[in-house]
């Protein structure tokens, strides 16, 4: 089904093209679903007369930022909205700590107006460059030095939003909710759940990231509203602005490799550091270390290294970095270490990460023929657990004949797995499944969550059972239900339709129909380039102009 005619008063680009449709199709992760159509708003208010036409069409609405999310939160059947355009940034108000932009703003731009004037923006997922605010708080994104700074829920001061019925108010830390039509409704359906929350929170005890359901137990605990709706992947409003919290900068760093050779010592050294205030903490298992030495990059360990630690220190002055430093180094060697380097300078500490910053590159050469599939990217495991959750991954590898990579933050035992998938065997896709369903009731066992900083998406919220009750499972639904009766924002996110499976379409998939070529070269373009901060329409006029040049 396609649309025909824009939303009257719309002001932004609407397009229901099959180019259009095929270069939203798409996002960092490995689904492929055609949308209906995109439209990008000229402004909020654009945004705000897109929500109400869809509220009385019954449209559903896809809400996005750069697209370059993993878990297909991006991507969806309805009508793609690309808030990637609304990238304003205001002044950085440097009493308050404070400065208000646009969801489209990208993190970097947002950390470089704060640093102008000796502040920041700590939280620096690794796809800092393109990725917005926007899509930041619609997953409680993190990064490496969330170990310090905390999620993206802990840095939002407010947010403005557009609501289901179209409405259209501020979210504010401390303030009363605004006086709209929607959200006495919502607040007395939910009155129970709130209730009930305080008394047993939604929450995995010992977990330290999390990304998965509703920031229910948060929002109990806050009184914030705020809180539920960041971490909520655009099913409850659409984020049309923000108010980030900025933290003081500190010029100088220092940085250290240990190598390690059981995972038992490296979470112990991982915990030790962060007591003794590691900033970051990231692990490379030795799947990761095998790959890049097959690669041909230089891993300035043991070759029987079990486990990687890369650990960086922030501080006020170079002498207080370097002893910081040093005492990590000190329990690093307590800790069973085999090896530590010590990096006291800028160029030495950019040597070690340049490792930690391969993962990418590393993986895209190991052979032509596999895919890097991100089905079990983003486990959260407690600490204490983080061996066996990484040892029941490499048995999964093992049992389903596959090829993987694992790295991730040691210190708040989050963990990136990247099983590599060749697609032209023609059992692959029941293996992953399978691969997929074992692993997530692993980390169920584990006390772990699925998705520590990307968001559930629709490609965890059919496996959620595996690490919520019941009864949490029943207090999300209830929240998307009283925010979102009609189920226009996102559906399908976070709580899971009717027969929904993991994923149906993976867009390396040989066997699916081909994407119109001007489309699949832009996407191309993007996923080889990372320009996910690129407009997508933009690319694709790019492209065609590029066609009719090189046919001239």
């Amino acid at each position: 089904m396609t649309l025909t005619t824009p939303p009257a008063g719309f002001r932004g680009t609407y397009r229901d093209d099959l180019l259009a449709r095929a270069v939203y199709s798409e996002a960092g992760g490995i689904e492929r679903i055609q949308p209906r159509g995109v439209a990008v708003p000229a402004d909020a208010d654009d945004a705000r007369a897109l929500v109400r036409w869809a509220a009385k069409t019954r449209t559903p609405l896809v809400p996005r930022g750069s697209g370059s999310s993993m878990a297909g939160g991006a991507i969806g059947e309805g009508l793609i909205v690309d808030l990637s355009r609304l990238g304003e940034i205001e002044p950085v108000d440097v009493a308050r700590r404070t400065v208000r932009c646009g969801p489209g703003a990208l993190r970097d731009a947002v950390d470089r107006a704060a640093r102008a004037v000796g502040l920041q923006f700590p939280v620096d997922p690794s796809s800092s460059a393109f990725c917005t605010v926007g899509g930041m708080a619609s997953t409680n994104a993190a990064g490496a030095h969330t170990l310090r700074y905390g999620a993206m829920r802990l840095w939002v001061q407010a947010l403005e939003c557009v609501f289901a019925d179209g409405s259209r108010g501020e979210l504010r830390r401390g303030a009363a909710p605004p006086a709209l039509s929607i959200l006495p409704h919502a607040l007395d359906a939910l009155a129970p759940v709130l209730a009930a929350e305080r008394i047993t929170p939604s929450r995995h005890a010992d977990v330290r990231k999390e990304s998965s359901g509703y920031g229910l137990a948060e929002w109990a605990a806050s009184g914030d509203l705020v809180d539920l709706v960041i971490g909520s992947e655009g099913t409850l409003a659409l984020i049309v602005g923000l108010e980030l919290r900025l933290a003081p900068l500190l010029p100088h760093s220092a940085s250290l490799l240990g190598a390690f050779a059981t995972l038992e010592d490296a979470v112990v050294a991982a915990d030790r550091a962060r007591l003794a205030g590691a900033v970051a903490c990231e692990l490379l298992d030795r799947s990761f270390l095998d790959v890049a030495r097959h690669g041909g990059t230089t891993v300035p360990a043991p070759d029987d290294a079990e486990a990687v630690l890369l650990g960086e220190v922030e501080a006020g002055s170079r002498e207080e970095a370097d002893a910081i430093a040093r005492e990590i180094e000190s329990e690093f060697l307590r800790s069973g270490a085999t090896t530590v380097r010590l990096a006291l300078d800028e160029e030495t500490e950019h040597a070690l990460w340049s490792l930690r910053h391969a993962a990418s590159p590393i993986i895209s050469t190991i052979h032509p023929g596999l895919k890097s599939m991100q089905l079990i990217e983003d486990g959260c495991v407690p600490p204490a657990r983080l061996p066996e959750y990484v040892r029941g991954v490499r048995a999964a590898f093992e049992r389903y004949r596959f090829r993987g990579v694992i790295f991730g933050h040691a210190g708040d035992a989050n963990v990136h797995v990247n099983p590599l998938i060749d697609v032209r065997e023609p059992d692959w896709r029941s293996r992953a499944e399978a691969m997929l369903d074992e692993i997530s009731a692993l980390t169920g066992r584990l006390g772990g969550t699925l998705t520590g900083e990307h968001g559930d998406g629709r490609l965890r919220a059919p496996l959620l059972s595996h690490v919520w009750s019941a009864e949490a499972l029943e207090r999300f639904a209830a929240v998307k239900r009283a925010f979102d009766p009609d189920a226009i924002l996102n559906p399908g996110v976070k709580v899971a339709l009717a027969g929904a499976r993991p994923f149906d379409a993976v867009k390396y998939d040989p066997t699916l129909p081909a994407l119109p070529e001007p489309a699949r070269t832009a996407l191309a373009r993007v996923e080889r380039e990372r320009a996910y901060a690129r407009s997508r329409l933009a690319l694709l006029d790019e492209v065609t102009l590029d066609a009719r040049a090189g046919g001239a």
